[in-house]
């Protein structure tokens, strides 16, 4: 499959974690894959949730549209349906939904097939960790909410030689940080596989990564949440939505002089 592998797993966690959101209680998610006539390979995630009616289905991918889903106790945008539908488009792909109001829902992805993989890695292979290009910074952000992580993308725009590494799961952060050791690390502390407190102190407890500095970004701005983060070694807090100026200052206190761009 012709695919940017880091953009594609976004994509996809995000149609998991929307089928699992919006299913019904004892619901079912099913993923497949097939390759189809004309060299495309089909992904679909399937859920057997309340479904869309077919005259709302265009408005599913416009961004902030959340369908009556807002009125609900589910948290969300309704931005992340669009985003990856660019994000599909960008690969040369397409993300549609076959949908029945009653029978669920039904995400298709598909994308360019190929007879081979352009890159073969051996599993049990060590691969070098990438090296920050000199004056290059490296920002790690922990999130699994696609729009955050375009948004503090695009902020960053404004300042040329920075790099973002996302991850959706907080063992994938732990693991990233290990091997890159960025330069600030951005930590949600809701993710789909351990909380933030977690990550937070598996990152203190790893000689690797200790010195790192660790700034929580969280709509949870209680004075107790922030003295307990504070507590497990976080260096700075930022809520959410987030104050472009605030976050740009606090990033920039975290990198040395000689590695800004």
């Amino acid at each position: 499959m012709h695919a940017d592998r880091q953009r594609f797993v976004q994509v996809l966690l995000n149609l998991l974690s929307n089928a699992i959101k919006y299913n019904k209680p004892g619901g079912t998610v099913r993923l497949q894959a097939t390759r189809i006539v004309g060299g495309v390979c089909a992904i679909q995630v399937i859920d057997s949730g309340r479904g869309v009616p077919a005259n709302r289905i265009d408005e599913l991918f416009t961004p902030f549209a959340r369908l009556g889903a807002e009125q609900s106790d589910v948290e969300g945008t309704g931005l992340g349906l669009a985003l990856s539908r660019r994000l599909c488009e960008a690969m040369g792909g397409t993300l549609t939904l076959d949908s029945s109001s009653t029978e669920g829902s039904a995400f298709q992805v598909t994308l360019a097939s190929v007879d081979s993989p352009m890159r073969v890695f051996d599993s049990g292979a060590h691969i070098p960790a990438i090296m920050a290009v000199p004056g290059d910074a490296t920002l790690l952000y922990i999130e699994d909410n696609l729009a955050n992580l375009s948004l503090v993308e695009t902020i960053l725009l404004s300042r040329p030689g920075w790099r973002v590494l996302p991850a959706l799961q907080g063992q994938l952060g732990v693991e990233l940080a290990r091997e890159h050791r960025p330069d600030v690390i951005l930590l949600d502390l809701h993710l789909p596989d351990m909380s933030g407190d977690e990550v937070l102190r598996r990152l203190r407890a790893d000689a690797r990564v200790r010195g790192v500095p660790v700034v929580i970004v969280s709509a949870d701005a209680t004075p107790s949440s922030v003295e307990r983060l504070r507590i497990l070694g976080a260096d700075a807090y930022l809520t959410k939505p987030l104050d472009v100026d605030e976050f740009l200052r606090v990033v920039d206190r975290f990198v040395p002089p000689l590695r800004r761009p």
